[in-house]
């Protein structure tokens, strides 16, 4: 048993809670800005992807405990795109079947080793834990905060399970390459999502500086052995 079967308990933890409390009330109506509904599909997309690379590459990894917890962990992003594409239902828009910087993440991604994977990865995840967060208090709809606040819930969960993986792996000298990355991804969320973050009483520098500082949080959880990044329960 390695350490990851602690991670393979938090999430089927986090299952349960799930079947125990079901959806939020998707019957209601819910209202969002036009350039939140644009964002929201964008996002929605980029959870949507079915992690069969990540999966594999995982499987190839040599530790049992630690592939089963990532096709948990996929299972809860395909969640989410699930509850973000019920949510534009409920606002009267429809998914969307594509988008540019979602394509380029993904192939970057499928391209790379698992460490490499990996460090594409928790950038997107700090990136979502800085969006969820702005879409949960800044919406004027609680069907929307709900939802943002459920997947932010997640994703908060997801961080330091990534990180776990890529301690001992991963040298100092990648860190300012790392970093550039995130810069780069970042560059692209601002300006994509940048109408949507102003509509939500966000800034593109105060964005900015929530995700800079998830991120700089994680890489030293990442290099530090004394911070622990087994789940809360365990």
């Amino acid at each position: 048993m390695s350490v990851f079967a602690e991670w393979v308990r938090d999430f089927e933890d986090a299952a349960d809670r799930r079947r125990d409390t079901g959806d939020p009330d998707f019957a209601r109506r819910a209202v969002m800005a036009p350039e939140v509904v644009a964002s929201v599909r964008r996002f929605q997309v980029g959870e949507s992807g079915d992690g069969a690379n990540l999966i594999a590459k995982a499987g190839d990894a040599g530790d049992d405990d630690y592939a089963r917890a990532v096709r948990m962990f996929v299972a809860e992003e395909r969640d989410h795109a699930r509850m973000l594409a019920l949510l534009l239902g409920a606002a009267g828009r429809d998914t969307i079947a594509g988008h540019w910087s979602d394509a380029v993440f993904v192939r970057l991604r499928r391209v790379l080793g698992l460490r490499m994977e990996l460090m594409v990865l928790l950038i997107a995840e700090v990136v979502a834990l800085g969006y969820y967060r702005a879409l949960r208090d800044g919406a004027d709809d609680p069907l929307v905060a709900e939802v943002a606040g459920r997947i932010l819930d997640d994703e908060r969960r997801h961080v330091p399970f990534h990180c776990l993986r890529l301690r001992g792996d991963l040298p100092r000298t990648v860190r300012g390459p790392w970093r550039v990355l995130l810069l780069g991804a970042l560059a692209v969320v601002c300006l994509d999502h940048g109408p949507a973050l102003r509509r939500l009483g966000v800034t593109r520098r105060a964005f900015a500086a929530e995700v800079i500082g998830h991120f700089d949080a994680a890489v030293a959880a990442v290099h530090d052995p004394a911070h622990d990044l087994l789940p809360v329960s365990a």
